[in-house]
């Protein structure tokens, strides 16, 4: 998805001046408002581009409303670039400039040898508030007037401070920032995405509902899980079984669909599609829409029919969760509604959704019950209202029914998990649904259920298992609640961009900046361990040895040949002496 200018129904963030974030939907003839900085017609919003900065204008009169400007760069910038750092040296009048430092020397820490200022503090400075002559009644006035888009109030404020003069260069620059981020009524648009989803619920909103997760960790959880667009094939090519498949991810996810919205982004099926483009990445034909309740009503001898599921075969996310409906409240900035989706968005045909208990125990659940089907002759007599409620159900159980046999087929190409439930247990689930080299992703906010888990597949365990293995009817038990030899490389990192203020000799980490829990991640790759005995086959290479003889044999043949050698040599020498005694005597 191509974010390049602002749609209508779809929702955007604006960033303020003061760096905080707000999100709203445009619609077309609305008031947006931005609290203090003003309001503005959403017409004047849409249609044009992101990352742009917007200046709110100034109303006329009563009747006109206020517009927008794209503020260019060159005045956004305007401060940096005319910013000069000038020194009394540069002055014409040096005489004049020395008399001055030495009539004010107490105002100045630092002068050099000619009496010339280098350093001025703010040591004798004294913060009142009535330096600010201007009341706050007078400034409500002149905001209330709307005149100017700010820089003629804080231009104002400025001036009725009495003390500006003994400020210091930094302490002026912080003070009219201040005043700047308050008064001056611009905002920039920005799209929304994943990291800008998790940055605004961890600062503006309630961080609990996403488990605290930042949006760097939501980086490494996507790196890591390795989730990625596959080529799209229709079911007459597909040259595999459904369960080796790819393109289908595990996902269980209690962030309020944060960790979703990340995977749908990465598949590239997140965004509602634009009008001048069709819906998304299509993995299989559609067929017409066709009215089922039309259809009844005006052929009352109708027969009820299965009707074909569109769900997608391909690129899929399949999610797991605890409820009787999943959780997905974060999706609506995204214009998809869990309970209500539009068939023209992509989500509505790769999202599937299923509980534990239907994975686990589909009997036990009433959704995975068939309804009981009518006779063509008791059909006949119901009404139309009866009988679209009866298609209803009929496809509720269609679509539940094929998600459930699909995931309990396995064959995922990763399992990606941010759930407050103990992660062994979830891990002991599904971890089998997973094909080879899948990879593992569990986020916690804390370490110290990721460290457990971690010890339950490192090597010194999987090897305790691999000398005595339990019954798989006992598993799981109490010195393995997993089984250690599914997966390998079991890791626990952590990631945190803290933001740091860079200034000379005022260099160090923001102060005010978001607290929280820290958050971790553990990575792991599925691997499919080897059934029955490992023996080790092939033609074994022998080491070379003198002439024609090789190896073992080579080595015993030359020490024969040692040994023979030696015992020829004691033999000459014992008769040798023997003949020297004979001739003595």
């Amino acid at each position: 998805m191509e974010h390049q200018l602002i749609r209508p129904h779809l929702y955007v963030a604006l960033r303020l001046p003061s760096g905080s974030l707000t999100l709203h939907e445009t619609k077309p003839n609305t008031l947006i408002s931005l609290g203090k900085y003003g309001s503005f017609q959403s017409n004047c919003l849409i249609g044009r581009p992101y990352h742009y900065t917007y200046e709110i204008l100034d109303r006329v009169d009563d009747n006109t409303r206020s517009g927008l400007r794209i503020v260019p760069p060159s005045e956004l910038y305007a401060d940096i670039q005319d910013e000069e750092v000038s020194t009394p040296a540069d002055l014409e009048d040096e005489e004049q400039v020395n008399n001055d430092a030495k009539e004010s020397r107490a105002q100045f820490e630092v002068v050099d040898q000619k009496g010339e200022v280098l350093l001025r503090t703010n040591r004798n400075i004294v913060d009142d508030a009535r330096s600010q002559t201007m009341t706050m009644e007078e400034i409500e006035m002149l905001k209330a007037e709307g005149k100017g888009s700010g820089k003629d109030l804080i231009a104002k404020i400025l001036d009725s401070h009495s003390a500006l003069d003994q400020k210091t260069a930094f302490a002026l620059a912080k003070y009219t920032l201040r005043k700047t981020k308050k008064y001056l009524r611009r905002f920039t648009a920005l799209p929304v995405d994943p990291p800008l989803l998790a940055r605004w619920m961890l600062t503006e909103k309630d961080a609990s509902k996403t488990m605290e997760l930042r949006e760097e960790t939501l980086a490494l959880i996507g790196s890591w899980s390795n989730i990625h667009f596959t080529q799209a094939q229709t079911a007459e090519h597909l040259s595999e079984p459904l369960r080796i498949r790819h393109g289908r991810w595990l996902i269980v996810d209690e962030t309020g669909g944060l960790l979703v919205a990340a995977a749908a982004e990465k598949v590239g099926i997140l965004h509602p599609p634009s009008p001048q483009k069709p819906a998304g990445r299509p993995t299989q034909p559609e067929e017409p829409p066709t009215d089922q309740n039309n259809n009844d009503s005006q052929n009352p001898q109708a027969i009820p029919t299965k009707r074909k599921s569109l769900l997608a075969l391909s690129n899929t996310i399949t999610l797991i969760h605890a409820n009787s409906q999943p959780n997905l409240s974060l999706l609506r900035y995204f214009n998809f509604d869990a309970a209500n989706p539009s068939p023209s968005h992509s989500l509505s045909q790769h999202l599937k959704t299923l509980s534990w208990l239907q994975l686990l125990h589909p009997d036990d659940d009433n959704a995975c019950t068939e309804p009981q089907p009518a006779p063509p002759e008791v059909f006949q007599t119901w009404k139309s209202g009866k009988r679209s409620n009866y298609h209803r159900k009929r496809r509720r159980w269609e679509r539940i029914t094929s998600i459930v046999s699909e995931t309990r087929e396995g064959g995922f190409d990763g399992l990606v998990v941010a759930s407050f439930m103990n992660p062994t247990t979830i891990l002991h689930h599904l971890v089998p649904l997973l094909r080879g080299a899948a990879q593992v992703v569990v986020y916690s906010p804390s370490i110290e259920s990721l460290v457990e888990l971690a010890d339950y597949y490192s090597t010194a365990r999987r090897v305790a298992y691999l000398n005595d293995p339990p019954a798989p009817e006992a598993m799981p038990t109490e010195d393995f609640p997993v089984n250690p030899t599914l997966l390998l490389a079991p890791t626990v990192q952590t990631i945190w961009c803290r933001p740091w203020q860079v200034l000379p000799g005022r260099t160090h980490p923001v102060m005010t900046g978001k607290g929280g829990a820290e958050g971790y991640v553990f990575t792991a790759t599925r691997v499919l361990p080897a059934e029955g005995g490992v023996e080790a086959r092939g033609v074994s290479k022998k080491r070379k040895g003198k002439g024609s003889e090789r190896g073992l044999e080579g080595r015993d043949v030359k020490r024969e040949k040692v040994v023979e050698s030696m015992q020829v040599e004691e033999d000459m020498d014992v008769a040798e002496d023997m003949e020297k005694g004979g001739m003595r005597s």
